[in-house]
């Protein structure tokens, strides 16, 4: 019996909700050094857009992806929702900066620049589940679909995860698939 959506964002905030503090921060460095090595043969790339984990979610730590983006150099982009819209503003981070909670939870930098998203490369996707064919499923309120619709079609989009891939998860029809998935135990790629 396969689950529908609502059922599998449901289903993966529950085995969220059971890691332990100790088994999320250990499955973000194993993602984190998994991004390292997909890196490590793409040096072209150089313009890196990053979402930042919100506790309450408990989201896949990116800090110790953005302190690495910024010693190779690399610019790191980030987003917060536009207000009276599903539309992200892309923000270009300024090295080292802070962060500040919203108040919806959300980490948002203190120093950065308001830019347009035609700079970005890579796109390092948030997402609750995904499936063997690059179909992901987020928390369903459509700021990425709207975002990564938004993006040249040469962007890469990767997400991260903490568990492996479903077998199956319908797309909808504005739904844009991933290139490729990081884990904590693989780099897939679709």
């Amino acid at each position: 019996m396969s689950l529908d959506k609502p059922q599998l964002r449901t289903f993966y905030k529950e085995l969220r909700a059971a890691l332990s503090d100790e088994d999320l921060e250990r499955k973000s460095l194993a993602i984190t050094e998994n991004v390292i090595v997909f890196l490590s043969d793409r040096k072209e790339l150089t313009q890196f857009h990053l979402f930042f984990p919100i506790p309450k979610q408990r989201e896949i730590n990116t800090y110790p992806i953005k302190e690495y983006l910024e010693k190779r150099g690399d610019a790191v982009y980030t987003s917060r929702v536009e207000l009276d819209s599903l539309s992200l503003q892309t923000l270009l981070l300024k090295p080292k900066t802070k962060f500040q909670y919203d108040a919806w939870g959300i980490p948002v930098p203190e120093e950065f620049e308001l830019v347009t998203n035609e700079s970005i490369q890579i796109v390092f996707v948030p997402l609750l589940a995904f499936d063997q064919t690059g179909n992901r499923i987020g928390f369903g309120k459509g700021y990425y679909d709207v975002f990564l619709a938004s993006l040249d079609p040469s962007v890469l989009k990767v997400g991260l995860s903490f568990f492996s891939a479903e077998l199956s998860i319908s797309p909808e029809l504005h739904d844009i698939p991933l290139d490729y998935c990081i884990t904590p135990e693989n780099i897939i790629t679709f």
